[in-house]
């Protein structure tokens, strides 16, 4: 029998926890609760969540800095709860990590909503795939591979770890070479459309491959195109 998945609720506000909680367990989820930034991060290994709702404002130990410290050990789905609905704020969570931002106050239905969307995008991949599977979902071009079928990418032959979003979205552009897809396209293809964000998502996360993969002087680059979106640009 497939156990339960597990979510970790960290914030302060107990009366908010506590109704977060009872409106996944109807949905038949796990989950446990902690009131600050240490008991996250002890939670984190006691606990192991298939997911964490994180708020921003905690004692001690700040969401983002559980966030930061969390993504240096774990690729675990995060989705920042925080009363602060300043741009700056949505950003620098998804700089570092975060894979989707709540507002508070927030509608229960659309809460619980969001944690099955990004928890279906997150399931992991259990069965061997056939090779000829593997093929089809593997891009290979000079200095860079990249894996769907086992969330790899390969840089310069070297691994380099990155949160399945961003290996999703490389992937994606990779697999269709010089064609340009907009920002919206694209935050429907990877995000689905059950994904209530910006377009700026798009750019911080496009932002966070280049620092991990230098296309200077490859044959290959993930080319702006000005007021429309991103396209792999292949020469020759």
């Amino acid at each position: 029998m497939v156990g339960k998945q597990k979510i970790l609720i960290v914030d302060d506000d107990e009366n908010i926890a506590e109704l977060i909680s009872l409106y996944l367990t109807k949905e038949c989820f796990e989950t446990m609760i902690v009131h600050d930034g240490e008991a996250a991060l002890l939670a984190c290994s006691s606990f192991a969540p298939n997911l964490i709702l994180l708020d921003l404002m905690l004692p001690g130990i700040d969401g983002y800095q559980v966030l930061r410290e969390v993504r240096t050990k774990a690729q675990t789905p995060i989705i920042m709860l925080s009363a602060k609905g300043e741009v700056f704020d949505k950003v620098l969570g998804l700089e570092l990590g975060a894979d989707d931002y709540v507002e508070k106050p927030f509608d229960s239905k659309e809460l619980v909503a969001r944690v099955k969307a990004v928890l279906r995008r997150y399931k992991q991949i259990t069965a061997s795939p056939a090779a000829s599977h593997d093929a089809e979902n593997k891009v290979e071009y000079p200095d860079l591979i990249v894996n769907q079928t086992n969330y790899s990418v390969i840089f310069m032959g070297k691994s380099v770890e990155m949160p399945p979003k961003e290996l999703e979205l490389l992937y994606f552009l990779a697999k269709t070479p010089n064609r340009v897809f907009t920002r919206e396209q694209l935050l429907d293809k990877i995000w689905g459309y059950e994904y209530v964000g910006d377009t700026r998502t798009v750019d911080v996360h496009i932002k966070r491959i280049r620092e991990k993969i230098d296309d200077t002087g490859k044959a290959w680059r993930i080319s702006t195109i000005w007021g429309v979106g991103y396209k792999f640009e292949v020469k020759g």
